[in-house]
């Protein structure tokens, strides 16, 4: 016979009404009584039903989950720690790889609307924002992670691109480049993290090419493209900051189609400390983004939205480290 509630709250010696809040996660209780309903629900081998508790606080335990780009690396690690924390937090991810196009976009939270996801969480950029405006107005929670749309408020856990840009480069600076170029995608973490170069060499007294600065480059055949032309002009650069680690394996791979040495000819550095910057040879210096936390965060601001306990909408910025690997050193000179 299958163990109910029922059951539980009678060998507990608590009431129905406290097993659910301990199911839910949902109300005062006090750390001793949740402890023995847990305890008594794993001798019983007791499977709440996620369905009955849905009609019980009118919640699917869903949470809809959009991203670009699942070619990114970056977009994995950040899905697969969001998925992490929802699970911790008692609830299941419906995720989307939207493409950045605006209609599938808006067939996505369609779709998600139709299957009642308690809130969205939006990694990235999000091209369509008449239907965000839709979400917001129509009072679903959403929550943003990676970069902020300013246009809205929403709860956005974010990572501080201009110190990340800024670092990137002072240290590619400290190591005496001064012919540093740039390859960035079309997005505003990409926009700050260019300003942040930008800054750095203002701060150091060092100018800086502005044909050195190539964006709205989302590929690695395209990013491998602008670096043949970064090599091949008169003035090649001898250090190359990509803004995403993606970015980064085109050019490494360009450096080893014209038989430049990593770092001894070209230093490279990268953003985001995917398992692409352990995984390359040579092993790449990157600003690592941490994806734990970000992670962490987007999800507990919805979850605490959905549950009602947060009523104003709130920003986190995170800082993103420096981790120094085998594809930087101080330049010499390049001949291709």
């Amino acid at each position: 016979m299958k163990v109910t509630i029922y059951d539980v709250a009678k060998r507990a010696g608590v009431s129905t009404a406290t097993v659910s809040k301990v199911i839910n996660n949902r109300g005062k209780i006090s750390a001793k009584t949740k402890a023995k309903v847990l305890k008594v629900m794993e001798e019983l081998n007791f499977e709440p039903s996620m369905f009955a508790a849905a009609l019980t606080v009118k919640r699917s335990y869903t949470i809809g989950l959009l991203l670009p780009n699942l070619a990114n690396p970056f977009f994995a690690e950040i899905a697969r720690k969001i998925e992490d924390r929802a699970h911790e937090r008692g609830y299941n991810i419906f995720m989307c790889n939207t493409d950045n196009n605006e209609e599938k976009e808006a067939k996505y939270v369609s779709l998600l609307r139709r299957h009642s996801v308690d809130g969205i969480i939006v990694a990235s950029a999000f091209s369509n924002l008449t239907v965000l405006d839709q979400l917001f107005n129509d009072n679903i929670p959403v929550a943003v992670v990676s970069q902020d749309i300013p246009a809205l408020s929403l709860n956005t856990v974010t990572v501080n691109d201009f110190k990340g840009g800024y670092q990137a480069t002072n240290y590619l600076l400290s190591l005496n480049h001064t012919n540093i170029a740039v390859i960035a995608e079309d997005l505003r973490s990409s926009s700050d993290r260019i300003k942040g170069f930008e800054v750095a060499h203002e701060d150091a007294g060092v100018p800086f090419n502005k044909e050195f600065i190539r964006h709205g480059f989302s590929s690695v055949e395209g990013a491998m493209e602008e670096t043949r032309k970064l090599l091949k002009s008169d003035q090649h650069p001898t250090a190359i900051f990509a803004c995403n680690d993606l970015l980064a394996m085109g050019v490494m791979q360009v450096a080893q189609e014209y038989n430049i040495q990593i770092p001894q000819e070209l230093s490279i550095i990268g953003f985001d400390n995917t398992v692409l910057a352990l995984s390359s040879v040579p092993a790449l210096t990157t600003m690592a983004q941490p994806f734990d936390e970000m992670g962490k965060q987007v999800v507990d601001l919805l979850v605490q939205e959905i549950q009602g306990e947060i009523t104003t909408k709130q920003t986190y910025m995170l800082v993103p480290e420096l981790i120094i690997r085998n594809t930087t050193a101080k330049p010499s000179i390049v001949n291709v």
